[in-house]
């Protein structure tokens, strides 16, 4: 019976940790978030009478706060907050529940990079489709602003409700294909975040749950930069078929067709709009979330102790 008691309390201090310190990063770096979205979707903004890529940033804060005010600039911050909330409280306890029965049968309890791209990939696929309507959601209003000719949503709820409406499950679920396509973003971010634990726990001879704040941080930025940059043109696709819906007026027909359509248009770089900015806004996001996880599921873990049987990796 002890261990019937304890075993949801481990998945309560993964949940509860993991949607904590997703919701900390988001509202931390939501201006940027809004930025890289519309990049995405609408390309370069033009800043007054010159487009001066260094000021891409800056200029385009100014640009939303001039027409929107501050609420311009954390357009999307609801749907974001109620998509992470589920997201990686889903997220980290499906990854730790697939890291323990993979590694359940090794003698030393370390994962090969295999399994671990197994499990962060099989996370990665079930928060994806779990939480994709909120996305969509979230996609739209930081980009409704610019489009004078859509009816604004009022509110997470009833832009759900529109969407489903108007467009049925297809609109709730649009962008999921390459939404999907991500999971090799995890794939190569946890492995690598991993490993790199492993590697700083091992030079200071202390376990990996014993890390400090700083070594998580760096593990954290370096998964997430490699991991970003390799995975990048995915995210651009995903958007432009967020953004468009179903019965709108369509640009693409679908992801084969929008990959076509942005390199003959655009080229390359054009898969590549507002990397620069997301990097700006994921590698911070990223250090914050697994940090605050990181500690956040340590101090749980002294509230509510797991099974004894169930220790971390």
């Amino acid at each position: 019976m002890a261990a019937d008691t304890h075993f949801p309390s481990h998945i309560l201090c993964n949940a509860g940790a993991g949607a904590a310190a997703g919701v900390i990063a988001a509202t931390f770096v939501c201006p940027l978030d809004v930025i890289k979205t519309r990049l995405q979707v609408h390309g370069l903004p033009k800043l007054g009478s010159t487009n001066l890529k260094g000021s891409i940033i800056v200029g385009s804060l100014e640009q939303i706060f001039k027409k929107e005010g501050i609420r311009g600039m954390y357009r999307g911050l609801a749907p974001t907050v109620l998509a992470l909330l589920p997201n990686w409280a889903v997220y980290f306890t499906i990854y730790d529940q697939l890291k323990t029965s993979l590694c359940a049968n090794d003698a030393n309890h370390q994962l090969s990079v295999g399994a671990n791209m197994m499990a962060a990939s099989g996370a990665g696929a079930a928060t994806i489709i779990a939480t994709n309507p909120l996305w969509v959601v979230k996609t739209r209003f930081q980009t409704q602003g610019m489009r004078s000719t859509v009816v604004p949503y009022r509110s997470t709820l009833s832009a759900l409700r529109r969407i489903a409406h108007e467009e049925g499950i297809r609109g709730l679920y649009s962008g999921l294909v390459p939404a999907l396509a991500g999971i090799t973003h995890v794939a190569i971010q946890f492995p690598i975040y991993e490993k790199i634990k492993v590697y700083l726990a091992s030079r200071e001879n202390i376990a990996t749950d014993r890390l400090g704040a700083g070594e998580v941080a760096l593990a954290s930025s370096v998964s997430k930069i490699l991991a970003s940059s390799l995975t990048y043109p995915h995210e651009v696709v995903r958007s432009r078929l967020q953004e468009q819906g179903y019965h709108s007026e369509k640009r693409y027909a679908g992801v084969v067709d929008c990959v076509r359509k942005v390199f003959q248009s655009e080229g390359i770089p054009g898969f590549y709009r507002g990397c620069a900015t997301n990097l700006l806004r994921t590698t911070p996001a990223a250090v914050i979330t697994f940090t605050s996880y990181e500690m956040i599921h340590r101090f749980l873990l002294t509230l509510f102790p797991p099974d004894p049987q169930h220790q971390p990796l």
